[in-house]
């Protein structure tokens, strides 16, 4: 997909660092609920509550590399909506995911992203790659943002997210990829981390992008412009 997107330098793509303690998928098999590590909550009385986790083998029809993974069902649910997202938003000649590679941490409650493959004439290509430095991996980012509250680009260029619902939080991650998105997506070459807004503001964008549905439109628009899908 190289000769698809603008090669972006590493500093600008590499946003921040997360250490992420995690496994790998395992054995390929059937998709099915299954008890596994667990977090420990509240409960009447002040008694823990295990959450189990779920053994699930694709995220929005997209089968996992190497198997199935155990996920907590929130965050599942939630890469499930955001794979959508990103289809939805991506180009007409691409199908919709077809494979995507990461790895889910041990409690079941962030995921980092490697790579998701699409086909395109018949041939199966990384529509996002980590290692990769272009357009589509700050859209893919911006993806990311739209549906999750902390994400964080790992050494290398794999972001991972953490459950949550997403919005506005002002975090040093959030501005930085504002940031990043304005010079390289949007053509905003001076924005900077104060006053990146109103750089977006002059270029059209109505709705403050750092309010709740500011944050939704600005990383919508975001992932259009670097996947290349703006006009439709």
């Amino acid at each position: 997909m190289n000769d698809s997107h603008t090669s972006l330098s590493r500093r600008r793509i590499l946003l921040g660092a997360a250490a992420a303690s995690a496994v790998t998928f395992g054995a390929p098999g059937a998709a099915h609920a299954a008890p596994g590590a667990a977090h420990a909550a509240p409960g009447a009385g002040g008694a823990a509550r295990a959450r189990p986790l779920v053994l699930r083998d694709r995220l929005a029809g997209a089968r996992l590399a190497g198997g199935p993974a155990r996920f907590q069902t929130d965050l599942h649910e939630r890469l499930d909506a955001w794979l959508a997202f990103w289809s939805a938003n991506s180009p007409r000649v691409w199908s919709t995911p077809v494979e995507i590679e990461g790895r889910v941490d041990a409690d079941g409650d962030a995921f980092t992203l490697h790579a998701i493959r699409v086909t395109r004439d018949d041939e199966t290509r990384d529509a996002f790659a980590a290692g990769r430095s272009d357009a589509a991996h700050l859209a893919t980012l911006a993806s990311l943002h739209h549906h999750f509250p902390v994400v964080r680009v790992e050494p290398g260029g794999a972001p991972r997210v953490a459950d949550g619902p997403a919005g506005w939080t002002g975090s040093g991650e959030q501005v930085a990829f504002a940031v990043t998105a304005c010079r390289e997506l949007w053509g905003l070459r001076t924005a900077g981390p104060t006053d990146w807004r109103e750089h977006v503001s002059r270029a059209g964008h109505a709705v403050d992008p750092a309010s709740r549905s500011g944050w939704a439109a600005f990383t919508r628009a975001s992932l259009r412009r670097g996947l290349r899908t703006e006009s439709y």
